[in-house]
């Protein structure tokens, strides 16, 4: 599952930025908190395709611009997030707008009042404390709409940083596309060893000084051969850094068969 994620990775851009100049976006929003009022109608004007692309995330359909109401309640978001920024927050601008446009979403959700076919939402709808009509399930809906978007944002995030740190060791995600072992009671094995060698303070102090798997100082610890680990060192590196670092969603993808056993004769295929 964890090489479905990378192939997908390959094939994608790394970043969501829609215009040439998003670098100093910061820049610009900077400029118009100072006083630059004809650059802010430019800025939502360049982007209008980043906002038509977070509402519809956040819709889980597309949008059009022209005939539906969440999209004005996004614009006017992106808007008041041009107020609002601070950079000393440590967040970019287009993240942080994203977080405002979802905000007065889920605002416009609680607001608003549709009617299914079989059930009318209107028999779930009270009043908050501000006297607008607030319904539990449309309410419901979104959050749970946001927060899927959210931990995908976050596995995104991790694929990313593993990315990042594999670089050190010279390793890519097509190069694990192209030498993960085909059968699984080998992929089982290597990701017990991966997962060995995580949990080995020294063996991994090792890996992170000379950017090599420890071979020598495994094969004192497993029962396979020392072509099989040289086979599959990359493999066994990702596995040991992705269950050594900050990638709790990656390693859902990496558990090993708890009756798998380092045994002789075992791995045979890795």
């Amino acid at each position: 599952m964890i090489l479905v994620l990378f192939k997908k990775f390959l094939g994608k851009r790394m970043s969501d930025r829609t215009t040439a100049s998003d670098g100093r976006v910061e820049d610009r929003v900077a400029a118009i908190q100072q006083g630059d009022h004809p650059l802010r109608n430019e800025l939502i004007t360049d982007y209008q395709p980043f906002v038509a692309k977070a509402v519809s995330r956040f819709a889980g359909r597309y949008i059009d611009p022209a005939r539906d109401d969440e999209y004005s309640v996004a614009l006017q978001a992106f808007n008041e997030a041009i107020d609002s920024y601070d950079p000393a927050n440590g967040a970019s601008f287009l993240h942080f707008a994203e977080t405002v446009i979802r905000r007065r979403l889920i605002d416009h959700a609680r607001k608003e009042q549709r009617h299914n076919v079989l059930i009318p939402y209107s028999s779930f709808e009270t009043l908050d404390e501000e006297e607008y009509v607030m319904n539990p399930v449309e309410i419901s809906q979104a959050i749970q709409l946001y927060d899927e978007q959210q931990r995908a944002e976050e596995r995104r995030s991790e694929i990313v940083e593993l990315n990042r740190k594999l670089q050190e060791f010279g390793i890519s995600f097509r190069d694990l596309v192209e030498t993960s072992p085909k059968h699984a009671d080998s992929r089982q094995v290597l990701i017990a060893i991966g997962r060995l060698l995580a949990q080995d303070e020294s063996l991994m102090e090792q890996l992170e000084a000379r950017k090599q798997l420890p071979i020598k100082e495994l094969l004192d610890r497993v029962s396979v051969s020392r072509k099989t680990l040289e086979r599959n060192r990359k493999y066994l590196i990702a596995v040991a850094v992705i269950h050594s670092g900050n990638f709790p969603y990656l390693s859902d993808f990496l558990q090993e068969d708890p009756q798998m056993t380092l045994s002789k004769g075992v791995g045979t295929h890795a």
